[in-house]
């Protein structure tokens, strides 16, 4: 990571998202909010489907840079806003794309900028992670 670019993509993928992994993510997590796993909940209060959560997504966002940092000790800040729910159909699920561009660079750490959609929508919107570079 020491030769660097701004605006070099450094990581790239597509993670599918079904309801069993929302299931497991609410296990594991612990967040059991219906809104998560039943279709006639998520309707009574005008969603437009099951959501996934936040923080799953928020989280398969940053998992993407960890095999290109090598270390997730790395990471010194993450932050994103939340700007769309992703929707998580009962039959085809959802995918969600998640691309990694240098963002700017300073002698000491990198931001790298996350893309994160669910079709042609953004999910997250300024989500940043700074990262300690390479000796």
């Amino acid at each position: 990571m020491t030769d660097l670019d701004v605006g070099a993509v450094v990581a790239e993928r597509t993670v599918h998202l079904t309801r069993e992994s929302l299931v497991r993510y609410a296990g594991a997590s612990g967040d059991f909010n219906p809104i998560h796993y039943r279709d006639d909940v998520a309707a009574r209060i005008g969603l437009p489907g099951v959501l996934a959560h936040g923080m799953l997504t928020m989280g398969i966002a940053v998992e993407t840079i960890v095999e290109w940092l090598g270390d997730a000790g790395r990471i010194v800040e993450y932050g994103v806003r939340f700007t769309r729910p992703v929707v998580v159909d009962a039959e085809s699920g959802a995918d969600l794309t998640v691309t990694a561009k240098v963002g700017a660079l300073d002698d000491e750490t990198a931001r790298i900028d996350l893309t994160v959609v669910c079709g042609d929508t953004a999910v997250l919107g300024k989500a940043h992670v700074r990262v300690r570079r390479a000796a």
